[in-house]
């Protein structure tokens, strides 16, 4: 019965024009169309990261987190596991991650994947390449000049 119902709705849509032309009525349903996408984007709710005032105004109860570190890394895992989640900066390098309580379980395993990957990153002592080119510049300002010696070749009697 409720399929019925959607597929019975009918749009009331007014046109003023001089003179009613097939072009003039695909533009008044396109303009009809994205009015319709636009009202039915606003009543979704989103997903991902947002703000807390969203996050809030889903209606569902939340817990938070306490994040030191870089919020970017989180992002890249949080896309994976479709979580819905908020940051709220509380000093230099702080946050508090604000997310769904019903989301829980996908919060701590995306948590768990983000405190691998923060270890490995720690864990790795590649140096930056423009660590290197310093390091390499010094090393050469410190060494000596190379001196060409040009020796001739004693004449062979040979020849």
């Amino acid at each position: 019965m409720i399929d019925e119902d959607v597929s019975r709705r009918t749009i009331a849509l007014s046109i003023r024009t001089g003179k009613l032309t097939a072009r003039t009525l695909a533009y008044a349903l396109q303009a009809a169309g994205r009015k319709i996408q636009k009202e039915r984007r606003a009543h979704q709710t989103p997903h991902g990261r947002q703000s807390v005032k969203k996050l809030m105004a889903h209606g569902a109860a939340t817990n938070s987190i306490e994040l030191t570190g870089a919020p970017k890394e989180f992002d890249r895992v949080a896309r994976r596991f479709n979580v819905d989640y908020a940051f709220y900066k509380t000093g230099p390098d702080k946050y508090l991650l604000f997310f769904k309580s019903g989301q829980a379980d996908a919060i701590t395993a995306c948590f768990g994947e983000y405190s691998r990957r923060v270890l490995n990153k720690a864990k790795t002592d590649r140096v930056p390449i423009r660590e290197q080119l310093k390091r390499a510049a010094a090393e050469i300002l410190h060494s000596p000049a190379h001196k060409k010696d040009r020796v001739k070749e004693a004449a062979h009697e040979d020849r």
